[in-house]
């Protein structure tokens, strides 16, 4: 049995949800994208957070969950919540970083490696984040980080000259910016897409979490992970405020108390998701360790450049950010 299928209470009844029926109930339906498959902890947790809802509402409000990219495509999914084309959805903020430089501040390179320092990060950020978000037709209801990023190849890597010229999958400016710096070729690539992509050599590598290699099997066309912990980027659970709006308060009250037990619930999930998919990685057949120090070194190196230009962009909204994060320290 997966650990994240052990680690979340009642999920047999979940994948209801996942298949497209929560128990007929009188209620409102709200669809709810996600972008990652269904196996995946963010989706589980996703599931379990729309179970909690329906009962916590007494049936008023029934979420359906479309993982896996099946509704909308993940690049999609911010702009159909904030359109009403659905109520709710999940969606990686950081790819959204060229509309706000501030969506980014979880993918700044070596910030904040940990998830001790991200959550310190993430409490620093999210005042400016609610208000960003308000301005687009959105509130966050909870946020739950990825394990540590690590890099993938298909072939060893002992130093930032030996990435050039890899066909890299990009996922947002960060990622995009990563591959420029270190001279690979970035390919922007849905997690949906990414089995095919390594398999038909349109990407060589990446830079992700073990979860979402896990989740894809990458072993079948990647050789080598390696922990370098670059960031841990967050994804974000967001509703219409027009459609927050029209909830009772009661409901309103309801929810939110799903939406923190699923914050908790997700980010212990992250945590012990980690290991677990590094043995996995292995197991499937990958070189899993730490980065040697002279591919750290100059990746350490290329994080400073990145950092720099993320607080040029920023501004004092990111100055704020980190300055905030560091008074946690």
């Amino acid at each position: 049995m997966k650990l994240t299928t052990k680690l979340m209470t009642g999920v047999a009844t979940a994948a209801v949800a996942l298949s497209g029926a929560l128990p007929v109930m009188a209620g409102e339906k709200w669809d709810m994208p996600m972008a990652y498959s269904a196996s995946n902890f963010h989706s589980e947790n996703g599931v379990e957070f729309a179970n909690c809802v329906a009962a916590g509402t007494n049936g008023d409000i029934e979420i359906t969950v479309h993982a896996g990219g099946s509704l909308f495509a993940g690049a999609d999914i911010k702009r159909a919540i904030q359109t009403g084309q659905v109520q709710i959805g999940e969606r990686l903020l950081s790819g959204h970083q060229n509309e706000n430089a501030v969506f980014g501040f979880d993918s700044v390179p070596f910030l904040a490696p940990s998830f001790d320092d991200s959550a310190k990060l993430f409490k620093a950020a999210k005042p400016k984040l609610d208000e960003v978000l308000a301005e687009q037709n959105l509130t966050m209801l909870y946020a739950v980080p990825w394990p540590p990023q690590g890099l993938y190849f298909n072939k060893e890597v002992n130093s930032v000259e030996d990435m050039a010229g890899t066909k890299f999958r990009s996922y947002n400016a960060a990622t995009a910016r990563l591959a420029e710096l270190t001279g690979m070729l970035p390919v922007t690539i849905e997690a949906a897409e990414l089995s095919q992509a390594f398999a038909t050599g349109v990407a060589e590598s990446m830079v992700s979490s073990g979860a979402t290699g896990y989740d894809r099997k990458v072993w079948e066309s990647l050789s080598h992970f390696y922990e370098v912990d670059a960031w841990l980027p967050y994804n974000y659970v967001m509703v219409n405020n027009d459609v927050w709006t029209d909830v009772s308060d009661a409901n309103k009250a309801a929810i939110t108390s799903c939406a923190d037990e699923a914050a908790a619930r997700g980010l212990q999930a992250s945590k012990d998701y980690t290991k677990f998919t590094m043995d996995g990685l292995a197991e499937g057949g990958m070189t899993v360790g730490p980065a040697g120090e002279t591919l750290m070194s100059g990746l350490r190196e290329i994080g400073a450049t990145m950092t720099s230009e993320w607080l040029e962009a920023a501004g004092e909204d990111g100055a704020a950010i980190v300055d905030g994060f560091k008074a946690m320290q």
